[in-house]
């Protein structure tokens, strides 16, 4: 009984989910257009931006009805202004929209395969996201160094692929060397909730608490003499000890 509700329940998720997206999406691009013949284009970006990140809002918060909740908490104290370089674990596929909780300008470092989604890809490539695949480093870096300077934050899963679990992956060492070289405070973003939801290779989506945790800043000044290789492992651990100490209460 239990499998064959969860199984309705995600078809029905996902059928909001088409219609949603069917009456957003032209919606959205029309919204954009508008303003870049009044604002410009920069502005149009910022807008654009934003409203992807309204469309991820609605999926996590408002078509789950209930059975899935998010909670965001923000441990910052000091009340710092973007741009930043978020970096998250990724425990699944949801994870990407789980950043909506975010109030900012943003984009994504991403594989290749999602841009290669029909309508998700398409929003992605238009925004500017990072295929940090095709991508040979040095223009890799370029491109996130001149978003950065515009004031949009970049958010990076450095494991490369959801673990499907509460174990975390290693972390790859690119965006680390960004970092480095732009001086632009690294914020950890702890995931906690979400790795059945779904399960790895399914689509079912089952009932959860989705935690959102966005911890202090890791400023340029604890972190310019680190080498690339220590700056990734420092905050992999800043994120799994947050992690491990957390889930336990």
């Amino acid at each position: 009984m239990k499998k064959t509700f969860l199984i309705v329940y995600s078809l029905w998720f996902y059928f909001l989910l088409f219609v949603f997206t069917l009456l957003f999406i032209p919606l959205m691009f029309l919204g954009v257009a508008v303003t870049r013949l009044f604002l410009g284009r920069r502005r149009a970006m910022k807008r654009f931006r934003r409203a992807i990140s309204h469309y991820g809002w609605v999926i996590i918060n408002i078509l789950p009805l209930g059975l899935i909740r998010v909670s965001y908490k923000d441990l910052e104290t000091g009340g710092r202004q973007p741009p930043f370089i978020f970096v998250a674990n990724h425990r699944a596929a949801s994870d990407p929209f789980l950043m909506a909780c975010l109030p900012y300008e943003c984009i994504q470092v991403v594989n290749t395969w999602p841009l290669a989604l029909p309508v998700f890809g398409k929003l992605a490539s238009r925004a500017g996201y990072l295929n940090v695949r095709r991508l040979p480093f040095e223009e890799f870096k370029s491109r996130a160094a001149e978003l950065l300077v515009q004031g949009v934050s970049i958010i990076v899963f450095p494991e490369g692929t959801r673990s499907g679990s509460k174990v975390m992956g290693q972390f790859h060492g690119a965006i680390f060397r960004v970092a480095l070289s732009t001086g632009v405070p690294i914020v950890p973003i702890c995931l906690m909730g979400n790795e059945r939801t779904p399960v790895k290779g399914s689509f079912v989506m089952e009932p959860a608490l989705i935690r959102v945790h966005k911890l202090a800043a890791l400023r340029k000044e604890e972190y310019q003499m680190f080498s690339p290789f220590k700056l990734k492992n420092q905050v992999r651990d800043l994120i799994a000890g947050y992690i491990a100490a957390t889930e336990v209460q």
